[in-house]
């Protein structure tokens, strides 16, 4: 990778410290970048086989939940949200979460989480072409409550990786400002061919996007979003997103290792850290769905004598996606507008939903405790793994 001197003019700011101020006229290295609209990777063997498996995995598991979607994409898709807060740090448990949705009080990790399921969301719903557009309404979906000034536009300063106040002593100093549309263009000419494997062009679409990290906040999480954009868009999963970022953060350190191999001209790390991640995830997406399964089950029994095809069985299959609601988000369960009350309380007599009311909004909301802890669960033993 080549580098361009620049000048760190910047104004004095308050929380400066006098060492910082010292750097201050003196010319830092930001990254510039060559084309890979029309590069051919030199990938190994080995890796072209991991893709190639990758591949097959994922187009399997999405076939096999093919004819049960319903239940458990919703599920899949916030899990995936998740784990790729958990890689930049951001963690809340299930109930928190659920609670910052239905309610919209939600704070802090909460919320932020909430807001990644938002993109993700925003991401597998394009229907025009995967451009700069659809990638800055994925960043605007992600950041519009949190930071409505940065939303959805891309960056206008400088930033960096790694610990620091000052590029000069940063990790990684992304390309200069002027230069992201540029190289955003660049990347969704690469997104348009069809000549590569669907694997091969995740990863190095996430990679690239990383280098240029094109907006101030939330690159990390919008370009794991892209991923799952991009496999949907090449038309290698149609039905629900498994938990790359489950994988991904199992192997947090060879992940980010890879992004700067990446940077240092090898794309075959990243690409077999994608490809092993994305094995790992049919593998944990198998898992939370045999949990909420289980849990569909043992609710089935509980219900004893309620006939199965009624609004009972329908509102509880839809809490497997969504553990916790209003009545509101119970009559978009059912598809109706009528009193739902009835139906809850049946949930409620055989301890399926708890009822509880938020003091912020005092609007009442019910939990499908049971998915709610399979989800936490599953995040505790993907933690396990990590460690």
């Amino acid at each position: 990778m080549k580098f361009e001197s620049i000048v760190w003019d910047v104004h004095p700011v308050s929380g400066m410290t006098r060492a910082d101020r010292s750097y201050l006229g003196r010319s830092y290295r930001a990254a510039l970048l060559a084309p890979i609209a029309h590069r051919a990777p030199a990938l190994s063997a080995l890796t072209t086989a991991l893709a190639e498996e990758a591949a097959y995995e994922l187009a399997r598991f999405d076939a096999d939940l093919g004819h049960e979607l319903a239940p458990y994409a919703a599920i899949l898709l916030r899990s995936e949200a998740a784990s790729s807060s958990r890689i930049e740090g951001i963690t809340a448990g299930a109930r928190a979460v659920m609670e910052a949705e239905v309610t919209g009080a939600g704070r802090g990790n909460a919320a932020e989480v909430f807001a990644n399921t938002l993109a993700m969301r925003r991401a597998l719903s394009l229907g025009g072409p995967l451009d700069e557009t659809a990638i800055l309404s994925m960043h605007e979906a992600l950041l519009s409550a949190q930071a409505p000034e940065i939303a959805g536009r891309w960056r206008t300063d400088q930033v960096w990786v790694g610990s620091g106040s000052i590029p000069h002593t940063a990790d990684f100093v992304p390309p200069i400002a002027g230069r992201v549309g540029g190289y955003m263009a660049d990347l969704v000419d690469f997104i348009r061919r069809d000549d590569l494997p669907v694997i091969v062009m995740a990863a190095i679409v996430h990679a690239q996007f990383e280098t240029i990290h094109p907006f101030p906040d939330g690159n990390g999480r919008v370009g794991r979003a892209l991923m799952h954009a991009l496999l949907r868009a090449k038309g290698l999963v149609t039905n629900a997103s498994v938990p790359v970022s489950a994988g991904l953060l199992v192997a947090r350190a060879a992940y980010i290792d890879a992004l700067g191999d990446y940077r240092d001209g090898d794309p075959g790390p990243i690409v077999a850290a994608v490809a092993r991640a994305c094995v790992s995830a049919v593998g944990h997406g198998r898992s939370l769905v045999a949990r909420t399964r289980d849990v569909r089950a043992r609710w089935a029994n509980e219900l004893g004598q309620v006939r199965s095809n009624s609004a009972v069985h329908r509102l509880a299959d839809g809490l497997i996606g969504q553990p916790a609601v209003t009545v509101h988000q119970a009559r978009q369960i059912l598809g109706t507008q009528v009193n739902v009350h009835r139906h809850i309380d049946v949930l409620v007599e055989h301890g399926i939903l708890t009822p509880h009311q938020d003091y912020r909004t005092r609007n009442m909301t019910w939990r499908a405790q049971d998915v709610l802890d399979a989800l936490d669960e599953y995040s505790a033993e993907v933690g396990r793994r990590q460690r």
